[in-house]
């Protein structure tokens, strides 16, 4: 879908509602894009995903109770629901219709290949069970529901992690799918990578993760945020001994906290051979200069749940504003239509001659892979990693032109491929010679 030049970009942020935030998600995710939200050339999206919560936990009242703590936290560290479009996932119905749409048109064997799912029949495997144990159908669809998310706004650009690419992956592929059958509805997205925002250690100086329950709780009151930050793992070298910074949880925390001066002068504290008391009780004072005042608003706004919610509700009609109308096209393109109605348009459009296409991209892994899919979108070929675009490029090359040979040829390049996938594969690239030659000719 092509927007015109002077179009904001558009980024969109789910946060899923399952625990309660920590500093290592205030450092990681909510500061920067608290910031970044504030650009005059950005239009920014951001939601609490709370489908997504019912994949983690099936405890109810943890999912609204983390929902409020969610919501209250970046209202409390500044994101401005004026500004920006702030609304809870479940209360834009026309995202698990457009979820269903999408699950029309994306293949099983692209599910197949998501992280999430291939983890847990990895794990499954290793025990000796069956592979599918402990697998729920949101699970494997959750990358669906995710492509739903993103495409129901057209977002350009998804900040994730290097861990997340792969579902902004699927998402292009959804939408260049529909947009195949359909017509072009859907912006292709692209992952936006910050190799700048810190990742935090937590007191064990594993990452900070509830699932290691090591985190320290963005919004603590102010003694228990002192007793947290004494609980710091640190060395046994005494007072008076240096101590290294390479390493150390306890520094890197505070680096993610303080300004160059500020970091500068513990590292040389650290040389000096600073107490691990002094050192902790720095960094207990410059975590709560910065939290303190974020954290009166937002006990207020624990305490009045009922102003989160007006505030959601707005931000869901500001959505719908934008989800209503375009789920009307959307339902239009597919055929779900007033049978009153008679599109002469539709009649009169001459139908576009599908063919094979091949498409490249980059996983998580940084290597680079391409597929073949057929006239209707559907993957016949899949690559294995390449060091380079261009080793990719030439493998496809070898594949146009030498077509089945160049199937058996490339082989240990290839997922294996039964009788059927060959012979389908070759037909495809048969076909997709002789529209080349059509149109040269």
């Amino acid at each position: 879908m092509a927007f015109a030049p002077d179009t904001p970009i558009r980024y969109l942020t789910g946060i899923t509602p399952s625990g309660t935030p920590h500093l290592g998600n205030y450092v990681g995710s909510v500061r920067h894009s608290v910031r970044f939200s504030r650009r005059d050339d950005v239009q920014s999206f951001y939601f609490l995903a709370d489908y997504h919560a019912l994949i983690k936990t099936d405890d109810p009242a943890r999912i609204q109770r983390s929902t409020l703590e969610i919501a209250a936290s970046w209202l409390a560290c500044g994101l401005d629901p004026e500004r920006v479009t702030f609304y809870r996932q479940s209360d834009i119905p026309e995202i698990p219709e457009l979820t269903w749409f999408l699950t029309c048109v994306t293949g099983k064997g692209l599910l197949n290949r998501a992280h999430a799912y291939k983890a847990q029949v990895d794990k499954n495997a290793a025990k000796g069970e069956d592979p599918d144990a402990d697998v729920s159908a949101g699970l494997f669809m959750y990358p669906v529901l995710m492509g739903a998310d993103i495409l129901m706004f057209n977002a350009h650009k998804v900040p994730v992690g290097r861990d997340q690419v792969q579902h902004i992956e699927m998402a292009r592929d959804m939408a260049q799918h529909f947009n195949h059958l359909y017509g072009e509805h859907f912006t292709l997205p692209e992952a936006e990578i910050d190799d700048t925002v810190a990742t935090l250690p937590g007191l064990d100086g594993r990452k900070m993760s509830k699932s290691y329950d090591n985190t320290i709780p963005l919004f603590t009151p102010r003694a228990q945020l002192q007793k947290l930050i004494n609980g710091i793992v640190t060395d046994s070298r005494a007072p008076g001994e240096p101590k290294d910074t390479e390493g150390s949880a306890l520094f890197q925390i505070y680096q993610a906290f303080a300004d160059d001066e500020e970091t500068e002068s513990l590292r040389q504290a650290y040389a000096g051979g600073i107490g691990w008391g002094d050192a902790k009780q720095l960094l207990f004072e410059r975590i709560d200069r910065e939290v303190a005042p974020m954290r009166a608003h937002y006990d207020a706004l624990l305490n009045d749940p009922a102003q989160i919610e007006l505030i959601l509700r707005a931000g869901a009609e500001k959505a719908r504003a934008l989800s209503r109308p375009f789920m009307e096209g959307v339902r239009h393109a597919v055929g779900l239509r007033n049978l009153a109605s008679h599109d002469k348009a539709a009649v009169r459009k001459a139908v576009k001659v599908a063919r094979p296409s091949f498409k490249q991209y980059r996983e998580s892994d940084g290597l680079f892979y391409f597929k073949l899919l057929d006239a209707s979108g559907v993957q016949l070929v899949q690559s294995r990693g390449f060091a380079s675009p261009q080793e990719a490029g030439r493998a496809i090359g070898t594949l146009k032109q030498q077509r089945g040979e160049g199937l058996a040829q490339l082989a240990a390049q290839l997922d294996p491929l039964e009788t059927e996938g060959f012979r389908a594969a070759s037909a495809a690239l048969e076909a997709l010679a002789a529209a080349d030659a059509a149109s040269e000719g």
